[in-house]
């Protein structure tokens, strides 16, 4: 019975320094989710006013700019944004699963450009076409980030390589809800024109062709960059959700376990004693 205790301390011990581990990253995430949620509500005025300000160039001229052609769909690019490390709950596998469970059949007609080690991994296990892979990024991307990857995405769309890109990425809603999304990027309806009535005479300096062909990049980067900070988000409050539940269950094993070690402590005390009476008895 006092080896049994012995291997109850360890064990609560053991448990205890692993409590000790998920409080920590616990709290890291969620010192990491407040920096993310500040640059989040930075990033989407910026690319609301991107897209506002293509549609009313479209809205007032007339522009077949080369990112805006539609053509056929043989092969679909998907930028698919996920995490370098694990630890957060379903966040990674979620992603991962979306497209998988999508083109498992017809791996040829997409291309994948991924952002990540676990989609890379997951994708590139499964032999599916990955054009680029970016990782040591997902948890404090850059716009820089986002503009090589844009202008990566957009090279292969003026070659016709690929004929349309979407971005799939995880939505951040609040701390516990965030989404799995993909994100059509080009064609895309939001930038489409619209049919606004008459239209005001406007004179765009230097040319309407040249203002797109501005507008446009940087409607892609916004975009790609609004994403890898929506999943950095979601991925951290994801983390701390994970390491929140892992703490509090590591809370309730060493409940038990101190529970299960009192009582065999108070076993071995009455088999003692119960020894001691029946020694006395003996003796009489």
């Amino acid at each position: 019975m006092a080896q049994s205790t012995r291997e109850i301390k360890r064990r609560i011990k053991g448990i205890g320094s692993t409590k000790q581990i998920t409080k920590a990253m616990e709290l890291v995430s969620s010192a990491k989710m407040r920096k993310r949620r500040i640059m989040l509500d930075k990033t989407r005025p910026y690319y609301n006013t991107v897209l506002e300000n293509i549609k009313e160039v479209l809205e007032n001229v007339n522009v077949n700019h080369t990112l805006l052609k539609q053509r056929e769909v043989k092969n679909a690019l998907y930028i698919i944004i996920n995490g370098d490390k694990g630890l957060a709950g379903g966040y990674n596998s979620n992603i991962n699963r979306l497209i998988h469970k999508k083109f498992k059949n017809d791996k040829d007609s997409i291309s994948l450009i991924t952002v990540g080690a676990k989609s890379k991994d997951f994708f590139k296990g499964r032999d599916y076409n990955i054009i680029e892979s970016f990782v040591g990024i997902s948890e404090d991307p850059k716009f820089t980030d986002a503009k090589k990857i844009g202008n990566l995405a957009m090279e292969l769309f003026k070659k016709e390589e690929v004929d349309e890109i979407n971005v799939v990425y995880t939505d951040f809603i609040t701390t516990l809800s965030y989404k799995p999304t993909i994100l059509k990027l080009l064609p895309s309806e939001k930038i489409k024109k619209e049919d606004s009535g008459p239209t005001t005479i406007v004179d765009f300096e230097p040319t309407p062709e040249e203002v797109l062909e501005f507008l446009i990049p940087k409607y892609i980067e916004s975009s790609i960059f609004g994403a890898l900070i929506e999943a950095s988000t979601s991925e951290q409050a994801a983390r701390m959700t994970a390491m929140s539940a892992a703490t509090d269950n590591a809370n309730d094993i060493i409940d038990e376990l101190n529970m299960e070690y009192n009582r065999a402590r108070q076993s071995a005390i009455t088999i003692e004693l119960s020894e001691i009476v029946a020694g006395a008895e003996a003796l009489k």
